[in-house]
């Protein structure tokens, strides 16, 4: 069976698959009840780039498609970088940010409430990785997942005709 895909096809594929990555994250976060540390929150800044550039590229000529998929390529180029950084944070190969933590809680309206607040807030570290899977954190998957999308975009881009499955 083949299929073949265009580079609308393509690059609305990538929107989709950008938004269920995020989906995911926010399933771990308020769900499941994984804080994120600053740099997960920097993790999502791609995907929040690449959902509305593969819709405006998924409807543009495909000239313009094409580039819209060059550009998605390196945005998960980046992305991969990203993750490739937080998971060498977590393994202990490189520093992360002094300022790693959680995000804010929501603002106090008095100093009991404040310090309430303070005794039930837990701080979120970068170096430690709240969930592994076949040895994976959330940010070594991540680093499979964009790097899998910037192939997609890119091999997408470079063809004329790209097709899914075999001829």
């Amino acid at each position: 069976m083949r299929l073949q895909l265009n580079v609308k096809h393509v690059a609305l594929a990538i929107a989709l698959a950008a938004a269920a990555t995020i989906g995911g994250a926010l399933v771990f976060e308020h769900v499941f009840g994984y804080v994120p540390c600053k740099l997960c929150l920097i993790q999502r800044t791609p995907y929040y780039i690449a959902i509305p550039l593969g819709i405006v590229a998924a409807l543009l000529p495909p000239r313009w498609s094409r580039a819209g998929l060059w550009l998605l390529a390196l945005i998960f180029i980046v992305s991969a970088g990203l993750g490739a950084y937080h998971s060498g944070v977590e393994w202990g190969l490189f520093a992360g940010p002094s300022d790693c933590g959680g995000g804010a809680g929501q603002g106090a309206g008095n100093v009991g409430d404040f310090l309430n607040q303070l005794q039930n807030t837990r701080v979120v570290s970068c170096t430690e990785a709240a969930w592994r899977f076949l040895g994976l954190s959330l940010a070594g998957w991540n680093v499979l997942i964009s790097l899998a999308l910037a192939a997609f975009a890119a091999r997408a881009a470079g063809d004329k005709g790209f097709f899914l499955g075999r001829r």
